[in-house]
């Protein structure tokens, strides 16, 4: 078993200075570690629990910062999109394309995805069986996508609860699929705060161990220098001056593995 990629950044693209800042500094630790990584940040967050939630700059500047920063810092990065046209749009610049959980059998905007040549990212719906993703993988191949990942991130568990049960990663690998374990938003706790989202951040860590020993070819973990202020998922996020000492136990944890 290879070591896993890694999937880094924070939740929300908050704004440019502060995008800079954090790509500069994991790029320090993922250097010093050696890994395979992208950057991430969103530039719309379209499924806030309130209305009055943050969501972002908005995709002609989002895209415009992370493509800059891949530039710059030599380094992929990755963004949600929610609509076929930013599909399109996002394609210039962003090198890993991702569907969101609540959009992932969204057929046209997997089609259009599909069509740029990008890499793609299906998070799996909280909705799924991990059966269920043979046909999103499907319809990404009918596109003529072959290079797609499936990301686990939970299953809905009653109200205001995700459990993530580790089987579906075996279980999709098993099909072929190629898997990302997505520690952040696994320990969700959708609309657990009423008008927001709360969350275990304390678990990310514990799951993103556990995954890793069971097998993924990736881990995706938000990250944050100051969860508690975040604009968006601060609960799940793990603090950015220790992520580095995570993803440390990660790979001691892949390579006793493998």
């Amino acid at each position: 078993m290879s070591k896993p990629f890694f999937i880094l950044g924070p939740c929300a693209l908050e704004n440019e200075e502060f995008a800079w800042d954090a790509a500069r500094r994991i790029k320090a630790i993922a250097d010093r570690l050696d890994i395979e990584w992208y950057f991430k940040a969103s530039f719309d967050k379209a499924n806030r629990t309130s209305v009055d939630s943050f969501r972002g700059v908005g995709i002609q500047e989002g895209t415009r910062i992370l493509g800059e920063i891949s530039k710059e810092l030599n380094v992929p990065v990755t963004t949600d999109i929610h609509t076929a046209e930013q599909a399109e749009i996002a394609a210039e610049r962003i090198d890993l394309l991702q569907i969101p959980a609540f959009l992932c059998r969204q057929t046209d905007l997997i089609e259009a995805a599909a069509k740029t040549g990008r890499i793609i990212n299906v998070k799996k719906g909280q909705f799924l069986a991990p059966g269920d993703t043979v046909n999103i993988a499907n319809k990404l191949k009918t596109f003529g996508c072959e290079d797609f990942y499936i990301t686990e991130r939970g299953t809905t568990f009653g109200y205001n609860n995700l459990v993530t049960d580790m089987r579906s990663l075996y279980w999709m690998r098993q099909e072929g699929i190629r898997v990302i374990f997505d520690a952040t938003h696994s320990v969700q706790r959708p609309g657990g705060m009423g008008g927001a989202t709360g969350g275990d951040g304390e678990l990310a860590p514990v799951l993103a161990r556990a995954a890793v020993a069971t097998g993924t070819d990736g881990v995706f973990m938000e990250t944050h220098p100051n969860p508690a202020e975040a604009m968006s998922d601060g609960p799940n996020q793990i603090p950015l001056d220790e992520i580095e000492s995570v993803l440390k136990t990660l790979l001691k944890v892949s390579e006793a593995v493998s």
